[in-house]
């Protein structure tokens, strides 16, 4: 495949599948990652996901699972011609669709109750003000530029079909409104998981599953400690990155943050 002005292939590390990156642009990160990792998706399932970017949820849960299809919303065109061409390059047109629309108007897209899953890494930052650009592919990742919170959770309650699982990863800064709209809007937070940096620092991420229709009862599972010490990642980490200790290779505080080619394991 031909690469265009600042892209790179990175290696997934599996299935065997890669995926295309900008290095201008917003590439994907650990929260991506753990959201793969994180969601639970029965054989044959339908999967969504919001505001995919270049495609990586799909990606890797596509060699993980055995959903039946998974389609991937992002209204930046840009960022949906990557996933596309990601898409294209690991053999997966018959297993996953890239839309390009605006997910505030998913479930005019895609009808209601029409998918088993809906999952997404949204944007975390509510405050737009100061943005030197509010067009630029960073912002729009990183800010609630295009979209809230709220159009979030009220469209993936419209597409989810009856006891369908909604998968999301987000700031704990915010978890109460996040709590408050899953409840609003009859999706109930049944599983809860806290990620945080070291073992003694504040949680800096939150997974959050809930479930369109569930009972009220949720569980907090345990924290997951991304290092054990500077530099090196927890033995979770390792596991769900699968990087081979003997090869030297190490985590550190600038990579977990930055998107390059990190191993993943199937489950």
């Amino acid at each position: 495949m031909e690469l265009r002005e600042n892209e790179r292939i990175d290696d997934l590390q599996c299935g065997g599948y890669r995926i295309l990156q900008n290095t201008k642009k917003f590439c994907f990160g650990m929260d991506a990652v753990l959201l793969a990792d994180f969601a639970k998706v029965r054989p044959g399932a339908r999967v969504l996901d919001l505001g995919t970017g270049t495609g990586v949820i799909p990606i890797l849960m596509a060699a993980k699972t055995q959903a039946s299809r998974f389609t991937g919303l992002e209204i930046q065109a840009e960022m949906a011609d990557m996933a596309r061409r990601s898409i294209e390059l690991n053999g997966l047109e018959q297993k996953i669709d890239i839309v390009t629309a605006d997910l505030k108007e998913a479930s005019k897209q895609f009808g209601g109750a029409s998918f088993d899953v809906v999952t997404c890494n949204p944007p975390y930052m509510e405050d737009c003000h100061g943005l030197k650009n509010p067009e630029d592919t960073k912002a729009i990742a990183r800010h609630e530029v295009l979209c809230r919170l709220e159009d979030i959770v009220r469209e993936s309650a419209a597409v989810l079909k009856s006891g369908g699982g909604f998968y999301m990863v987000h700031r704990p800064r915010r978890l109460a409104e996040v709590m408050s709209l899953l409840v609003q809007y009859r999706i109930e937070p049944k599983r809860m998981r806290f990620v945080h940096p070291y073992a003694q620092a504040e949680a800096n991420m939150v997974l959050m599953e809930g479930r369109r229709g569930g009972g009220r009862q949720m569980r907090v599972e345990r924290p997951l400690i991304v290092y054990q010490e500077p530099g090196i990642y927890s033995e979770e980490i390792y596991e769900i990155y699968a990087w081979k200790r003997e090869t030297g290779d190490r985590g550190n505080a600038e990579g977990a943050e930055r998107s390059v080619s990190m191993p993943w394991r199937c489950m």
